[in-house]
């Protein structure tokens, strides 16, 4: 017999936790048909000697939904071994929306999700008013990866009421046309609903987002659109209930009560703030206590902190002060000559340190950054130094050192700034709760901020080689067959006969995030941060291959992955 593909000599680690061992893998017709030792052809033979054949890494929570549709490839997650991802988290996709509405869905993702205006304007060719037909539009399109994705709240909203759900609550026949077209859409193949309801989600005119003005009965009615269909899952952006743990208390039991009452399963992300360490345990106990109740609940957990990445190629701290507004629109070169000048140089670190005292009453984009969690991103591990330990070296202002530091680089070097999961130990708990998956990179979105497209090459470069705290074993099934069963892809995630051939093929002790950088390669000339890695021989979808070192071979065979009412379409 002749197989389209034959992965020959490597070493497999199956996805399922056990043991690895040396095998070929043969694949036909997007299948993998064998495993074990295979005497027989391929039509193209991958010789894996030295690598580790593995499958390919699921990504359950993105913001593709506008990029997919002029990024055939599926950047930056493609580049680091993902070949599945769930796109429409937080309440945020492109659809329910008319061409003619398509503000309304601007206005939701353009500052929650970090998505240029200019660039959705240029990139989508907006053919479609319902959420199937958006479907059917990603399906037709040329992808190098597998999507799926949950119909988003914000949009039901806006494709209801029209400029109504940023104020107000719906009516009876706004609500079932809400209802109507989640039902729809379930059937049409959405994985599931999403929404949000924390404050950091705000439209580009500085109010919440459409989905944050819902009340909780509305939440619970589409839900029950679900219930009724006996499909789909509910994520949430969840609400801010502060360090008061009485509220808290009231919204998990509400969570807990909707997961019982729906049968839906219910997922939602977390991290851990150094400011306030005693709220996410709560939210971990609240996983046993639902699944002691008879609810099905998990979270969405990080691998790393949750970094801003600061430059002046991008953004700085200090962008909208005196001197430094003029400064920053100057272009990149210009910048360079000015900050090398000792008296405008002089002048700039004068504007950033006076304006607690020329400043007051101005908005949190002005605060003064804490230099003692501002650290300088000169290589992708670390340890990355902090800007006051720098400053005290060079025996300098921070401003003084940042502007020193930014120099050497041509400014062009990163600043992390830890949002959350500062605290690593922290992170390793929630990432072994038996209850959570590795996932929440929100590729597709912040994309001039953050960079966490990589978080599963992370967990094998950092967790797996750096610190030994899983084995190899436990990592790839944590990205792999976990994360896929959580958002029910049976035939994903295993290295196992029958199953889909998404295969990544790498050297566990190479394989690792490369550096950031900055490119203005979106529609329009909008720019964003991507993140490549190193490592990866071939990343392989469907059965065939899409990279091979990181390089496109040219193909497109990834597929949109419909839920399973979609599945059964007739």
């Amino acid at each position: 017999m002749t197989y389209d593909l034959v992965i020959k000599n490597g070493t497999v680690i199956d996805g399922t936790g056990g043991a690895r061992y040396k095998a070929d893998v043969a694949i036909v017709d997007g299948k993998i048909a064998a495993v074990g030792a295979i005497e027989d052809d391929g039509t193209e033979v991958i010789d894996a000697i030295g690598q580790v054949v593995t499958p390919g890494f699921i990504d359950g929570h993105t913001h593709l939904d506008a990029q997919v549709n002029w990024d055939p490839l599926g950047t930056c997650s493609v580049w680091n071994g993902v070949t599945t991802v769930v796109m429409g988290n937080c309440g945020f996709t492109v659809a329910p929306c008319a061409a003619k509405d398509k503000q309304f869905v601007v206005r939701n993702l353009e500052r929650a999700e970090d998505i240029s205006r200019e660039a959705m304007a240029a990139g989508i060719d907006w053919t479609w008013e319902t959420f199937p037909e958006y479907l059917d539009k990603i399906e037709s399109l040329p992808k190098g990866i597998n999507y799926s994705g949950y119909v988003g709240h914000s949009a039901l909203r806006t494709y209801a009421m029209g400029e109504r759900a940023f104020t107000e609550q719906p009516t009876e026949e706004e609500m079932a046309v809400m209802k109507k077209e989640l039902a729809d859409s379930i059937r049409a193949g959405a994985i599931g609903f999403s929404t949000s309801r924390t404050r950091n989600h705000m439209t580009s005119d500085g109010h919440p987002v459409a989905s944050r003005i819902a009340n909780w009965d509305e939440i619970k009615e589409l839900v029950g659109v679900m219930t009724e269909l006996d499909a789909g899952i509910f994520e949430i952006a969840g609400e801010d209930v502060g360090r008061d743990p009485q509220a808290q208390r009231e919204y998990h039991e509400r969570l807990r009560d909707l997961a019982v009452e729906s049968g839906r399963p219910i997922t939602w992300g977390m991290f851990s703030a150094r400011r306030a360490p005693e709220i996410w345990p709560p939210y971990f106990e609240l996983l046993d206590e639902t699944a002691a109740a008879g609810g099905t609940m998990f979270a969405q957990v990080h691998s790393r902190a949750l970094n801003v990445l600061l430059s002046f190629e991008t953004r700085m701290p200090f962008d909208d002060f005196p001197l430094w507004n003029e400064m920053r629109i100057l272009p990149l070169a210009e910048q360079e000559a000015a900050l090398r000048d000792p008296a405008i140089r002089a002048r700039l670190v004068n504007s950033a340190n006076a304006f607690e005292q020329e400043q007051q009453g101005v908005g949190a984009e002005m605060r003064r950054p804490e230099y003692d969690w501002l650290l300088v991103m000169d290589s992708v591990e670390g340890p990355h130094k902090t800007v006051a330990e720098v400053a005290e070296a060079l025996q300098m202002d921070p401003v003084d050192a940042m502007i020193e530091i930014a120099l050497r680089h041509h400014l062009k070097v990163f600043f992390r700034q830890p949002l959350f999961n500062e605290n690593q130990d922290h992170v390793l708990a929630m990432m072994k709760h038996p209850r959570s998956v590795v996932t929440f990179s929100d590729s597709g979105a912040h994309v001039s901020q953050i960079m966490d497209s990589s978080l599963q090459t992370h967990v094998l470069s950092h967790w797996v080689r750096g610190e030994q705290a899983f084995s190899l074993e436990e990592a790839i099934k944590m990205i792999t067959h976990d994360t896929g069963s959580a958002w029910g892809f049976n035939d994903r995630g295993l290295i196992k006969e029958g199953m889909a051939a998404d295969i990544n093929v790498f050297d566990p002790d190479t394989i690792k995030p490369l550096m950031p950088e900055v490119r203005t390669d979106l529609p329009a000339g909008a720019r964003r941060l991507v993140q490549k890695s190193a490592g990866i021989a071939a990343t392989i979808v469907n059965g065939v291959v899409l990279l091979r070192d990181g390089e496109h071979t040219g193909e497109y065979p990834g597929r949109l992955l419909r839920g399973p009412l979609g599945a059964c379409r007739t």
